[in-house]
């Protein structure tokens, strides 16, 4: 079965966090995480959920470039960009379809724009 790559993006000027969750209007906050859970619920439910995360803003990263004689390591992220990804979801799907009505779901329920990308199957 296919697997997608649904993400959500995030604004680099705002980097939000859990922490900076914490200053949104606090019934706000929990109508938007009871929505995540049961779009997670509703995966798991389906056997569609492979693995979903919320990741640190990029000023969080550090880049390793292992390519030549002595591997180097930048605390930045590896290209700087106007929007990050903030968070994701890999699941199973039937097809393109299927995993754009899954994102539909996300999308409502965090509020925000998701993107959805085929994951590469194995060559043969």
């Amino acid at each position: 079965m296919p697997q997608y790559f649904l993400s959500l993006p995030h604004d680099s000027a705002e980097e939000p966090t859990m922490d900076s969750m914490q200053d949104m209007d606090p019934a706000e906050l929990e109508t938007m995480m009871a929505a995540v859970d049961k779009f997670n619920n509703d995966l798991v439910t389906a056997q569609a959920l492979i693995a979903a995360g919320g990741l640190h803003p990029p000023s969080t990263a550090i880049t390793v470039d292992a390519t030549g004689d002595v591997p180097s390591h930048t605390r930045a992220p590896f290209v700087e960009a106007t929007e990050y990804v903030g968070g994701f979801w890999i699941i199973n799907a039937d097809d393109e379809s299927a995993a754009v009505a899954w994102a539909e779901q996300a999308s409502t329920a965090v509020g925000s724009r998701i993107e959805v990308r085929a994951l590469q199957e194995a060559p043969q």
